[in-house]
């Protein structure tokens, strides 16, 4: 019997000490599963400033989150995020599908750079779907092996988009944007989850969705200035110009005229 509790008194012990262990890396592990993993469904650097998450309430936040822009574009990043607050059920933590059961983000930036047809947010997305659907194409014994995730409730508030237009006589003319609220519901839950790249691709396409209306339409409500900036523009650099103005405006009817659905085909 004493030999009995011992044993239970040693077990108590490894025990404690694996939770304690458990509190004091698990941050840790998560920032370098971010930093491993996400750039590979995204294509883009991704780098976490840190992450805190207690394994006994499932309270965290995540700070300095941040998305790298896709080639061929140059700006620093794509979405910044500066910090979110998350609440997990603590008991899913080590099971196969993680309950996360809320996410909320204040303030993300986002950096729209391109043109109205071709621009980074689309090339974002697009190697999304080429990550997401290469991993529904693996065999199903691969699929079940991996971490899966429900988000119950995503909000993102006052998210800010620079815009950073190739357009001749319009890059400069756009202002910051601010979108309405975010709140995505129910990401994952049915039974099987969903794996973190069709999360982060539900997410951002959310974002983008938002996005590329609003700027076609502060670029269609900025066309008669879009005209006089293209005439001292050419008077600078002549009427290459011009004809390069054209076909900005050309191409904002037919981004306005395509729609959505098919700004977001791969």
């Amino acid at each position: 019997m004493k030999k009995l509790w011992v044993a239970l008194a040693l077990m108590v012990v490894v025990l404690a000490a694996g939770f304690f262990f458990l509190g004091k890396n698990l941050g840790r592990v998560l920032k370098a599963g971010i930093e491993t993993f996400a750039p590979r469904f995204t294509q883009t650097t991704v780098t976490v400033a840190s992450v805190e998450l207690s394994p006994r309430t499932g309270e965290g936040v995540v700070r300095g989150l941040e998305i790298g822009n896709p080639a061929p574009y140059s700006e620093p990043f794509a979405f910044r995020l500066g910090e979110a607050s998350l609440s997990i059920d603590p008991a899913t933590v080590m099971s196969d599908k993680v309950v996360v059961k809320s996410v909320r983000v204040v303030g993300p930036e986002v950096t729209y750079e391109g043109g109205l047809t071709e621009n980074n947010l689309k090339q974002l997305v697009a190697n999304l779907n080429r990550f997401a659907d290469g991993e529904k194409a693996k065999p199903a014994d691969e699929a079940g092996a991996r971490k899966k995730i429900q988000v119950d409730e995503f909000i993102l508030s006052g998210t800010r988009v620079n815009v950073k237009l190739n357009i001749p006589g319009a890059g400069s003319l756009v202002p910051p944007l601010t979108l309405p609220d975010i709140r995505l519901t129910g990401l994952g839950s049915g039974p099987d989850g969903i794996t973190p790249a069709e999360l982060t691709r539900q997410v951002l396409g959310a974002v983008v969705k938002q996005v590329l209306p609003a700027v076609a339409a502060k670029v269609g409500g900025l066309t008669g200035n879009l005209g006089e900036a293209a005439k001292d523009a050419a008077g600078k650099a002549g009427k290459a110009v011009e004809k390069a103005a054209g076909k900005a405006a050309d191409a904002l009817k037919e981004a306005t005229g395509k729609g959505l659905d098919t700004l977001f085909k791969k």
